[in-house]
């Protein structure tokens, strides 16, 4: 924290700064940061020496050289981020320069483009999942889901929400990291007993669709009871599986999110990715973020402009919504494209792919001595496995074979892991995975 390293980089003047201690009674910028312990406040810092730039390629490269690639060799690993076929399409419009630097729309009359881009992608979002209007600029599918707590918690006027136990587990950490501040009470219950546990405090159930582990529960009873006490139903949905199902917004949802890495986005070791945000059009201004809206000039032109932003960085903190302060417009991008390509009849055709391969491999592998099947209900592309073994030894049995197994979900289910079929895993790849299973030890 020396004073001529922050000259360089501080736009005041060292006599600013002096005198800006001086009024706040302090002798020098260290003294800012006292309270923290002297072992914590510059650590060293255990840097490697220089390196030329071709050795840093060849090292990273190295470390690259580690992982692995889902394209070498078959995965059956969901649980949340999924391989799905990607249109070359969707790269080259969306590296276009035009909207790589209009990253974030804030003077309308320069980004015309990114948000004209944005709205077709709100209403494609709204009819995907059955609702009336849909937001942009979510951060991700778990964050969009605590976001719609804190929503449905200021339109109910209640600080109590039931959640059901079948909704990813990161996603109930991020929804109690959100909720622990505000006084919020999260109950955990089986999807089972959900509609059983609303009562006139709760402001409502939060369920996923299909949930963590693949399975399709009656969100027509979620809402029904939710609703009976004036509460409401929240719903986080794949979008991909709306290509075939039925959307939430017909059982009634009033607030549906999603993790829009299904469409159009890469895995990508887990990131960035792109939240969705849909709601009843009457709750429109407790939606947090942004909305873009379709409007006509002095002349005329069709225009589009920033309708609602209730974000922080734009209004009044109390005012605000959410304190959301980034922008996911280009995968929105990549989303829009993608589903503008595949059009009703390819999304459809996609969900189909994943829905029969999924069955197939379940169908295999339910009469393999030693596994079953421990959930009844009907599933997407995602099902559960109870395995002879610990999941552990059983996918590192697969990777000899260079398969990728799936999820450990021993916690719930005895010897369990989640599997996940998608278009991208070929008939061949199916039965190797049912024959590795087979030959396990």
């Amino acid at each position: 924290m020396a004073t001529n390293f922050q000259s360089h980089y501080i736009p005041n003047t060292i006599a600013e700064q002096e005198e800006l201690l001086s009024a706040i009674g302090r002798r020098s910028v260290d003294d800012l940061f006292e309270d923290i312990p002297d072992g914590y406040r510059n650590p060293p810092l255990e840097l490697p020496a220089p390196m030329s730039e071709l050795e840093i390629q060849r090292e990273l490269g190295e470390l690259a050289a580690r992982n692995r690639p889902l394209s070498s060799g078959p995965s059956f690993l969901g649980a949340g981020c999924y391989q799905h076929f990607i249109p070359a399409i969707v790269k080259a419009v969306m590296t276009r320069g035009e909207f790589l630097t209009a990253y974030t729309p804030y003077q309308p009359e320069v980004s015309q483009g990114t948000l004209q881009v944005i709205f077709e992608f709100q209403t494609m979002i709204s009819a995907l999942y059955g609702m009336e209007v849909a937001n942009a600029g979510m951060y991700d599918g778990a964050t969009s889901l605590a976001e719609a707590v804190l929503m449905a918690c200021r339109v109910t006027r209640r600080q109590r929400v039931i959640v059901s136990d079948a909704v990813a587990p990161a996603y109930r950490q991020v929804i109690a990291t959100y909720c622990q501040a505000q006084g919020i009470t999260i109950d955990i219950v089986p999807t089972a007993d959900a509609a059983g546990a609303v009562t006139e405090a709760t402001a409502g159930i939060v369920a996923q669709y299909p949930n963590f582990y693949g399975g399709l529960d009656d969100l027509s009873a979620l809402g029904a009871a939710a609703h009976a006490d004036g509460g409401l139903l929240v719903v986080s949905a794949d979008p991909l599986a709306m290509g075939m199902l039925r959307p939430p917004g017909e059982f009634g949802a009033d607030i549906v999110t999603g993790e829009g890495q299904p469409i159009g986005i890469p895995p990508s070791f887990g990131g960035p990715y792109l939240g969705l945000f849909s709601c009843k059009q009457q709750y429109i201004r407790q939606m947090p973020s942004r909305l873009v809206g379709r409007t006509t000039d002095t002349e005329g032109r069709t225009g589009y402009v920033l309708t609602l932003q209730t974000r922080e960085q734009h209004i009044r903190r109390e005012r605000a919504t959410s304190n959301i302060c980034t922008n996911e417009a280009l995968y929105a991008l990549a989303s829009a494209i993608y589903l503008a390509a595949m059009g009703r009849h390819g999304l459809r055709q996609v969900a189909e792919l994943c829905y029969h391969k999924a069955h197939y491999a379940a169908a295999g592998i339910e009469i393999l001595d030693g596994y079953s099947l421990p959930q009844a209900q009907s599933f997407f592309q995602e099902f559960v496995v109870s395995c002879p073994r610990a999941p552990a030894e059983v996918n590192r049995q697969l990777m000899e074979r260079n398969i990728l197994g799936g999820l450990d979900v021993s916690d719930r289910f005895d010897n369990g892991m989640l599997l996940c079929v998608t278009e991208m895993n070929t008939r061949a790849e199916i039965d190797a995975l049912i024959d590795g299973l087979a030959a396990v030890k």
